[in-house]
């Protein structure tokens, strides 16, 4: 479980050590005291030894440039502190991993990461799996965003088994447009037929008023997706945002099913 630097609350440390087989990673908000007299989170971590240096690719921000950042890490096991509020556990044993940017850019603020996690983190190779895991948020935030602006999940006023059924389509639909986006940002050439139906591609070829290449990329399928959901070609220097592409993904549904229907015809009146 990943929780942001808002889930950085004694309680929640409290109930995950309560539970069977469930992991925390959450980033530091506070600069919490440890076990020791006169002892704090911050202090005590950053004074331990870089274990190993690491690069990782930052994604752009409203604030930041894509970038690769180099990494200087650190890590220990710790003892943090129960509030008095708490009377049943006197500490939580937990590991932090630490990671902050050196040699970053003129002008450029370092990137820094207090982690705090209930997963043993005794050697670079645990420590490298939670920094992994923390990355992933960057793909759950763009998965919101997806359900809330793309798939406008919060306009739905249903209630009990009626929204569960529609949460259920519709969570099913962001994961594939998160799928199909990252892997246009990343392996852009990547043949379309590994994510889209034949029936999908043969109504993109269809409604495509542009030459159809040789092959059919992901790049390709977005720019299709994104006419059937309005996209101006004479915008082309503007990114292709989300909304843009559900409105594409379900106009090509319903001409999917329009033309799986005209096939279906055919070999009724062809038989």
């Amino acid at each position: 479980m990943y929780l942001t630097p808002e889930g950085d609350i004694a309680e929640v440390f409290d109930k995950v050590s309560q539970i069977a087989d469930i992991g925390l990673v959450v980033r530091a908000a506070h600069n919490r005291a440890l076990s020791e007299p006169d002892s704090y989170l911050w202090e005590e971590v950053i004074s331990q030894p870089v274990q190993f240096i690491m690069e990782i690719k930052l994604p752009k921000t409203k604030k930041r440039p894509e970038r690769q950042a180099k990494l200087a890490i650190r890590y220990a096991p710790l003892k943090l502190r129960s509030p008095q509020r708490l009377k049943n556990q006197e500490y939580f044993e937990i590991y932090a991993v630490y990671a902050v940017e050196i040699d970053q850019p003129e002008g450029i603020e370092p990137v820094e990461w207090m982690l705090l996690t209930t997963e043993e983190v005794l050697n670079s190779t645990q420590a490298r799996v939670i920094l992994r895991w923390y990355t992933y948020r960057w793909r759950i935030e763009e998965y919101h965003k997806i359900l809330k602006s793309g798939c406008a999940v919060e306009s739905y006023r249903l209630q009990g088994s009626s929204m569960e059924v529609l949460l259920g389509f519709l969570t099913n639909i962001a994961a594939k447009l998160l799928k199909i986006t990252y892997l246009n940002r990343t392996e852009p050439k990547t043949p379309a037929r590994s994510l889209l139906s034949k029936t999908q591609l043969e109504v993109l070829k269809a409604s495509s008023v542009q030459s159809i290449p040789s092959v059919l990329t992901v790049a390709w399928a977005i720019s299709a997706l994104a006419r059937l959901g309005g996209y101006l070609e004479h915008r082309k220097n503007s990114p292709i945002g989300i909304t843009v592409l559900w409105r594409g993904w379900s106009e090509l549904q319903q001409l999917c099913q329009g033309w799986e229907l005209r096939n279906t015809w055919q070999q009724k009146t062809e038989n």
